[in-house]
């Protein structure tokens, strides 16, 4: 089976502050993008990726890309407006009959059993959606204050949201809603149900300062 992975890395990371987007800044001397591409290149020699950035930072991402991998295994994009024009960009590029991951570029610590669990799970299923358990107490805001929502049933989603090409390239030629924060959102809104899987506590998204700081340190202790 065809494998590609659509990396999206299309934002300007307002809240982490500086010139420089979170995906490009430095961990260990190398930029996050480097460790999320080099995941997915590790989980099988024929896996292409389909890197989607700003239009204004593409060469970056060429730097780093003839910089550090095979560059005949990873297309650049440009991106969209939103996450969903983006995704809608990359996938565009996908003509094969395949399995598609679509993942934050900023989930820079996923593991290849992640990786693998999602594809297993998209091949028998056709969709691998990784979530988290809630572990806080929520509340939902009401027009008159605010209720508590049961946690356990609650899931926290992440990325690589995974899927056959059947079900993702039509799903995504359906008109763009606010509501698509994700890939599951657009493929539920075209009719289809998606399977969960297990995620993974440090697959977490790279938003702030500290958590790039958090990000380094256990690079850190994996390679001790």
């Amino acid at each position: 089976m065809n494998k590609f992975a659509v990396i999206v890395a299309g934002g300007t990371g307002t809240r982490m502050g500086g010139e420089i987007p979170k995906q490009f800044q430095l961990i260990q001397g190398k930029p996050v993008l480097y460790y999320t591409i080099e995941a997915f290149l590790k989980a099988w020699d024929d896996l292409q990726i389909i890197l989607v950035l700003p239009e204004e930072h593409l060469e970056l991402g060429r730097e780093i890309v003839d910089g550090f991998f095979d560059h005949k295994r990873i297309r650049l994009t440009a991106g969209g407006r939103t996450r969903f024009h983006s995704v809608q960009l990359g996938l565009a590029q996908i003509r094969e009959e395949s399995i598609i991951f679509v993942h934050d570029g900023v989930r820079c610590l996923l593991s290849q059993a992640l990786i693998r669990r999602c594809f297993d799970a998209a091949m028998e299923h056709g969709s691998a959606i990784p979530v988290l358990p809630a572990k806080d107490s929520l509340r939902r805001v009401t027009e008159t204050g605010s209720e508590p929502v049961d946690r356990v049933a609650i899931r926290l989603v992440q990325t690589p949201q995974t899927f056959h090409s059947k079900i993702l390239l039509p799903a995504f030629n359906i008109d763009y809603k606010d509501r698509f924060t994700d890939e599951a959102a657009v493929v539920e809104a075209f009719g289809m149900q998606v399977h969960l899987v297990e995620g993974e506590e440090a697959n977490f998204k790279i938003t702030t300062p500290p958590d790039l700081h958090l990000a380094a340190w256990m690079l850190e202790q994996a390679f001790r």
